[in-house]
């Protein structure tokens, strides 16, 4: 009798260790590697692309910047698309998601968001003859849109039956069909639209109607306080010293919302 305690506390000891948590506190180990692994994009302008350099750029990586400089470490980038950045977060390959995250009911479930460091818009966007007032007109037209991002659940939520959306994998494509003509209209953010249209004035997008607005905010991990709370701490302070109304204007072409 006396060895089956035995053997079952063993047991029970021993199948309590494996349950627990890897990373206790991602801070502390963040701060012990002494690099912040980040998550940007690449096909998004002006949060993320690839410049003439071959370097990453836009306001999302000088974000990712700015609190690696603050925390004192080294920073890692990591390229993602709108499908695989959340896996990227919840499977530790990376610390945080900087990537013109917006946030919904769904997304909450899964991860934490800091507070917001950037406006952001969605929004049916079309040549200035096209006449769109709102989702009862889009019967009979193609929308370009990418998969999975904030702006394919919200259109999805109010496209009538007769309307055709296509969906792409990445924004390049997304961008890409519709400057082509191979749709009649995009679903898209504000500032993209903005960055193409200085660059393809013969398709010029112009606002038909909003679909949502939407700041961007860094992903976390749940059950991190301690990297929550430091990550809005730094984003607080960048607001009250204009750092991130600086990067607002470089990037977005307008200054930080005061009520941002």
């Amino acid at each position: 009798m006396l060895k089956r305690c035995v053997a079952l506390l063993t047991a029970t000891l021993m199948a309590a260790s494996l349950i627990q948590p890897a990373n206790a506190d991602a801070l502390s180990d963040i701060t012990q590697r002494g690099t912040l692994r980040v998550a940007v994009p690449q096909d998004f302008p002006p949060f993320g692309s690839v410049g003439p350099d071959l370097k990453p750029r836009g306001l999302d990586i000088d974000t990712a910047q700015l609190l690696a400089q603050r925390l004192n470490l080294k920073l890692e980038l990591t390229p993602v698309n709108s499908t695989n950045r959340i896996p990227f977060l919840t499977t530790g390959k990376v610390d945080l998601v900087i990537s013109s995250l917006g946030k919904n009911p769904e997304r909450e479930q899964v991860i934490d968001f800091s507070s917001a460091y950037a406006p952001f818009y969605l929004a049916v966007f079309g040549p200035p003859e096209t006449v769109i007032a709102g989702p009862q007109d889009l019967n009979g037209k193609t929308i370009s849109v990418t998969r999975g991002a904030i702006e394919d659940i919200e259109l999805s939520k109010v496209a009538p039956e007769g309307v055709t959306i296509k969906r792409f994998e990445d924004n390049n494509s997304t961008i890409a069909a519709y400057l082509a003509g191979q749709t009649d209209l995009i679903a898209s953010g504000n500032v993209v639209m903005t960055a193409i249209s200085e660059h393809n004035p013969k398709r010029l997008p112009t606002l038909k109607f909003k679909l949502k607005d939407s700041p961007v905010y860094v992903g976390l991990n749940k059950n991190e306080p301690a990297l929550l709370a430091k990550v809005n701490e730094i984003i607080a302070a960048a607001k009250a010293d204009g750092s991130l109304g600086k990067n607002a204007m470089t990037w977005l072409k307008q200054p930080l919302p005061t009520d941002l």
